[in-house]
């Protein structure tokens, strides 16, 4: 982070200085949420939910070195050395202070949404950029109204892109992050079933993901998946041009053919306005197509070479739990996603199981959450795919995930599929143990609360990472 003044600070948050300190020239050098991470010359902003209230931990904040302190409310007593900006909300404020810092910059941002693939394309887009800009891109789950301020104030003078994910649970959300990262181009991975409890209809979850290009310019670029019908309802709403990608023959970027016969990597023959060539692609997975077409059409908005994008594909590297490829004793290969889940990418991970050498595919997959009234029918239709797609075994883990089992014993008459449900993951330990044989390859996949890879741990456990 580049040091900001007191001043700066104030002007940002519209905040009232508190205590004895009153020189605007003080400049802090980052701005953190969390005390115990504190450091030399922060900016602590204390946050305020339904289980916590940061104020309390001011005083510790500032004792591990912070510089100040915002405020929601007038302290008792105020330090000698420290400053207090008292401001009406921490947590708009630390927004109104991200968007501040990030005008400072004359960086392209390129932000990220969508309700599938948000993350694996954010981390593509970053690669292929990095082979000619310096660029910053979204870390973890920093995708929130918390974590995209948190990203921004990592923007540094040599960084000329930043690739930013925005998550949601909720209409405005996205409205609210937009404002403060003002992209310079969106990309719309697809409009699916995420959080469709909260949102109640997929026309819904598109409105809430189109609020992107609300900080947008008229000049911006909206970069979408011309494969998704609801998206492509977006074709005369849009102020700003589209760049459409996908399988389609109307795509601007498209893939032609993908060949996923390899070990370690499928070609993609791809055509657009770079011309016609074949593109490696470092990972598996249908899907991935979508994220390597963004990221080209990225690309070559910024003005790179095709050599240029082509290289930068090949070095992404996915995110943590995200289709990690774990080789393990005894020919077993363990299949890590289990970083989150919905519905559709569900169903990917489970193609990509059913393609994936192996003697025997087990599948281990938990519950998915936040889909409503929908849930038990969404997961039992994850259940009929896993018998359509030809797995061997399949173990349900949670109390959602029953209506997984359900589905696929229903789905199939000769027992062909090996089916088991279990409750708790504790439990399910038990069938692995019986299940797991040489040369296994085995998916582990769940919404974020189930924490599946606990499993993952156990299987290593067993079977030792080579």
């Amino acid at each position: 982070m580049e040091p900001i003044t007191l001043r700066e600070i104030l002007e940002a948050t519209g905040g009232t200085l508190l205590g004895a300190v009153q020189d605007l020239d003080i400049t802090v050098q980052s701005v953190d949420t969390d005390s115990r991470s504190m450091t030399q010359d922060a900016l602590f902003v204390p946050l305020v939910g339904d289980r916590f209230d940061g104020h309390a931990y001011i005083g510790k904040a500032l004792e591990c070195g912070a510089a100040g302190t915002l405020t929601g409310h007038e302290l008792g007593d105020y330090s000698d050395d420290k400053f207090y900006v008292l401001v009406p909300d921490t947590v708009l404020a630390l927004g109104d202070l991200a968007a501040y810092y990030r005008r400072k910059f004359p960086v392209k941002i390129v932000a990220v949404t969508g309700s599938v693939g948000k993350t694996t394309t954010k981390d593509m887009v970053a690669s292929v950029l990095s082979e000619s800009f310096q660029v910053l891109k979204t870390e973890g789950n920093f995708n929130n109204n918390i974590g995209v301020p948190k990203t921004l104030f990592q923007l540094e003078k040599q960084h000329q892109v930043a690739v930013i994910e925005m998550g949601m649970n909720h209409v405005g959300e996205i409205d609210y992050l937009t404002h403060i990262v003002q992209p310079d181009a969106a990309i719309i991975t697809n409009i699916g079933d995420a959080h469709i409890e909260n949102l109640g209809s997929r026309e819904n979850t598109l409105r809430a993901k189109a609020e992107v290009f609300h900080g947008m310019t008229k000049k911006g670029l909206a970069v979408l998946n011309g494969d998704d019908p609801l998206l492509r309802t977006l074709q005369r709403k849009l102020t700003q041009p589209i760049v459409w990608y996908g399988e389609g023959e109307n795509c601007t970027f498209r893939c032609k053919s993908l060949d996923e016969g390899y070990e370690d990597h499928m070609v993609m023959a791809a055509s657009g306005s770079l011309g016609e060539w074949q593109q490696t692609i470092p990972g598996f997975g249908r899907y991935m197509i979508y994220s390597v077409l963004a990221a080209t059409a990225v690309g070559h908005w910024l003005g790179m070479s095709l050599e240029q994008i082509t290289t930068g594909v090949l070095h992404f590297v996915s995110s943590k739990m995200r289709m990690d490829i774990i080789r393990c004793s005894d020919g077993v290969t363990v299949l890590n996603d289990a970083y989150n889940a919905n519905p559709q990418s569900m169903r990917a991970a489970v193609e990509v199981l059913s393609k994936f050498s192996g003697a025997y595919k087990i599948a281990v997959l938990g519950d998915m959450l936040e889909l409503g009234d929908l849930g038990p029918a969404l997961h039992e239709s994850v259940g009929q795919f896993v018998v359509n797609c030809g797995i061997d075994c399949l173990i349900a883990v949670g109390d959602l995930a029953e209506n997984i089992y359900n589905g696929a014993n229903g789905a199939q008459e000769d027992g062909t599929v090996e089916c088991y449900y279990r409750p708790t993951k504790e439990e399910a330990k038990a069938v692995l143990d019986q299940v797991i044989r040489k040369k296994a390859t085995i998916l582990c996949k769940a919404s974020r609360g189930m924490a599946m890879e606990e499993l993952v741990d156990y299987i290593k456990s067993i079977r030792p990472e080579l």
